[in-house]
């Protein structure tokens, strides 16, 4: 008999799965970058409450859509039933081919890029270890649901008790010497970049959603899970940007490039590099299972629904995973570590379609509200429809400004998304637009 998701996770891991995607290494490249486009200490402890309070906007969206579908593939499934199988069709396919694996390579390279000032037995080579990364935790994701979760687990609790370990030293650090001011005036421009930054080092709150159909007691734990997720790693941010601006001031924020490692050099001069690149090495790490382990449940969806890509739609039932989907995503990933041979922003390229399919979810929210206005609900969006349009609103400026930003800079990364979304669909309208679009029926 063919296998199917069981409901293996409890509320800690699908906790952990949140707070191990959102934690992975943003917040130490970012930060800076923030704290000078804002030119305030105080901006800078409110943007990043702004940020958490969005993301917290998106998460109770995702939590009544989540308990009404309990189905894995997330915005998959929500985008098949609102708006025909195109749109359920499309979002997977840009996730399988452009998003999920370039995130998982770029988590690789940050993994890769501080593991090699650790140990370096071949030379220092980034590939081997951004390689190694992605085969490893795809081979235990293979092996069985406990083993990828009990990875991720153990991975997001180092991360956090770290986390925690260098803000309290960052706070308790000697008071520090005052600099020349370094950081810009405030502009509206600025602002804007810094709502960028902060939401996409918030990005990851949603990808409880992909594995709704795995998770124990979903009407009850799905909503706890991505409130508690997202209101931990608010707590986190805001903590540990606490501890910078105390141990370095606004201006030694503004203008360091190895923003961690300036800060425990303050405390610990001689270990603070190393200490800081385990630090990193963990939060990748936990980036990248995380990643592997929603994304493959996407590429299910997308599977057991659309024959052209049948064979992702097997769950094995001696093994209990998507066997195919994991190894697809993890060669398609390996052949962008493989093929770009260093660290790729791939922010840049993919920005525009992750936001466009973020406005088109939370926009379905109202179309499925009418669409199945007698589907049991156990959890309804709180002060509704404002909570719901205060984050439709976000999407649509974070899209714009995602675009506007890929025409201005990087217009052939753009010119390349819109070629691989536009050839998904050529290959619907050829080969499954005959395919119900009722498949995703609850």
């Amino acid at each position: 008999m063919p296998g199917a998701p069981k409901q293996e996770l409890t509320l800690f891991d699908s906790t952990c799965i949140i707070v191990g995607i959102i934690i992975g290494a943003g917040i130490y490249e970012t930060a800076p970058t923030v704290a000078r486009s804002l030119g305030s200490g105080s901006l800078v402890m409110l943007i990043w409450l702004a940020g958490g309070f969005l993301a917290l906007t998106g998460a109770l969206c995702y939590g009544e859509l989540a308990t009404a579908y309990p189905q894995a593939g997330g915005d998959y499934v929500y985008l098949t039933r609102a708006y025909g199988s195109w749109a359920g069709y499309l979002f997977g396919w840009s996730q399988l081919a452009v998003v999920r694996p370039g995130d998982i390579a770029l988590m690789a390279f940050i993994f890769a890029r501080y593991a090699q000032t650790l140990y370096a037995p071949f030379g220092g080579n980034r590939l081997f270890y951004a390689a190694a990364a992605i085969v490893v935790l795809t081979l235990i994701n293979i092996l069985n649901v406990k083993a990828g979760k009990w990875t991720q687990n153990l991975l997001t609790l180092a991360k956090i008790l770290g986390l925690v370990a260098i803000s309290i030293a960052g706070l308790l650090a000697p008071e520090v010497q005052p600099l020349p001011a370094q950081a810009e005036a405030f502009t509206w421009g600025g602002l804007q970049l810094a709502l960028i930054l902060v939401l996409f080092t918030f990005g990851g709150w949603n990808e409880m959603a992909y594995v709704a159909a795995e998770i124990k007691r979903p009407q009850k734990n799905i909503i706890r899970g991505l409130v508690i997720g997202t209101l931990t790693v608010t707590a986190l941010y805001l903590l540990i940007n606490g501890a910078f601006l105390s141990a370095l001031g606004l201006a030694g924020l503004s203008t360091s490039h190895a923003v961690a490692v300036d800060m425990m050099g303050r405390i610990f001069p001689a270990a603070a590099q190393r200490l800081i690149a385990v630090l990193i090495c963990i939060s990748a790490l936990g980036a990248v299972n995380g990643l592997v382990f929603t994304g493959a449940r996407i590429s299910y969806a997308l599977g057991r629904d659309h024959k052209t890509f049948q064979p992702l739609g097997q769950w094995s039932p001696r093994l209990g995973t998507p066997v195919w989907a994991l190894i697809v995503q993890g060669g398609l990933s390996l052949a962008i570590v493989l093929a770009a041979g260093s660290f790729i922003d791939t922010i840049l390229y993919t920005a525009p379609v992750v936001w466009l399919f973020f406005l088109a979810t939370a926009l379905s929210l109202f179309v499925l509200r009418r669409k199945d206005p007698h589907l049991p609900r156990p959890y309804r969006v709180s002060a509704y429809p404002l909570i719901p349009l205060i984050f439709s609103f976000c999407c649509l400026f974070m899209l714009y400004s995602a675009a506007s930003y890929a025409l201005a800079y990087r217009p052939f990364g753009l010119l390349v998304l819109t070629g691989v979304l536009s050839f998904g669909l050529v290959i619907y309208w050829l080969a499954d637009r005959k395919a119900d679009n009722n498949r995703a029926q609850p």
